[in-house]
């Protein structure tokens, strides 16, 4: 498989080999560091991917003090290191971008695979340019926003579009959207049957499949919309559950990553079958 991409996949994977590499050494955080030129709280941040080391020569420092001494094994973390130091295409829009969103796009971007459950809206990745805009056009006056704000934040959900549909690697997708998202008339009838029809698109290709899940299945469901982002068999599962702010939450602790894989797993199998979309879909075109 292919390794990691993208510079914030790249930092969580650096974090997380230097967690392993102290712990194994024996060492504290606070030993880990001292006489270097960085606190205990930089190290702890880097280790947990929110942060990188400034220096090439604060990473070999801390590998000398871990004991990595093989040549390979440094280049292999120096080279990591350079790629997690990368600006990400995102980066341009920072200033628009709700607190976390722009690590979370980040992880997108560089992840393996994304399951997904959206009961409110279309899910983001699947969404076309028309629908996009009508939904932050409809929230314009009440959030308050500016024209720019809006054309922003409509190049920044194409931009993560272009996930599913890169040349290499592109982003496994697997999303679960409720009935009554796809029922919710965003800008027209006409937006919508064009919505529909970017839907049954993305899911010829391999990587894009999608589940619808019926209003009249008693079944189980939820109203917290989230997405598990798979980051490769060495690095963990992250989770991100949307925030009242607007932000997302973003957690990989055991307990989170188990507790809405079930909730997943309980969705998906109460979801009609992903062969059914296409039809629903077209059914749904004529009704509305």
């Amino acid at each position: 498989m292919a390794a990691p991409t993208g510079p914030t996949v790249r930092r969580i994977q650096l974090g997380y080999e230097l967690k392993r590499l102290r712990e194994k050494a024996g060492f504290t955080l606070a030993q880990a560091v001292e006489g270097l030129t960085f606190s205990p709280s930089k190290l702890h941040r880097t280790e947990g991917g929110a942060t990188g080391l400034p220096k090439v020569q604060d990473l070999r420092d801390l590998l000398d003090r871990y004991g990595v001494h093989d040549e390979e094994d440094v280049n292999f973390l120096v080279e990591v290191h350079r790629d997690s130091l990368n600006r990400g295409w995102w980066s341009t829009y920072r200033s628009v971008l709700p607190s976390g969103m722009g690590m979370y796009i980040g992880l997108e971007s560089g992840a393996r695979s994304s399951r997904t459950w959206q009961p409110h809206v279309v899910f983001g990745l699947l969404q076309t340019e028309r629908y996009a805009r009508e939904m932050f056009l409809n929230a314009k006056p009440v959030d308050e926003t500016t024209t720019e704000f809006v054309e922003r934040h409509i190049e920044i959900r194409m931009g993560r579009k272009e996930a599913l549909t890169r040349r290499e690697s592109p982003l496994e997708l697997w999303s679960i959207l409720d009935e009554a998202a796809l029922r919710r008339v965003v800008g027209s009838p006409e937006v919508m049957r064009e919505q529909y029809e970017e839907i049954v698109n993305l899911t010829r290709g391999d990587n894009v499949t999608v589940q619808i899940l019926p209003m009249s299945s008693a079944t189980y469901r939820t109203g917290t919309d989230f997405s598990l982002l798979d980051l490769g068999s060495s690095l963990p599962t992250i989770v991100e559950v949307d925030g009242h702010g607007g932000g997302p939450t973003l957690s990989d602790k055991d307990t989170n990553i188990w507790s809405f894989t079930r909730k997943f797993d309980a969705l998906r199998a109460g979801a009609l079958a992903p062969s059914e979309t296409p039809a629903f879909l077209q059914r749904l075109a004529r009704e509305i």
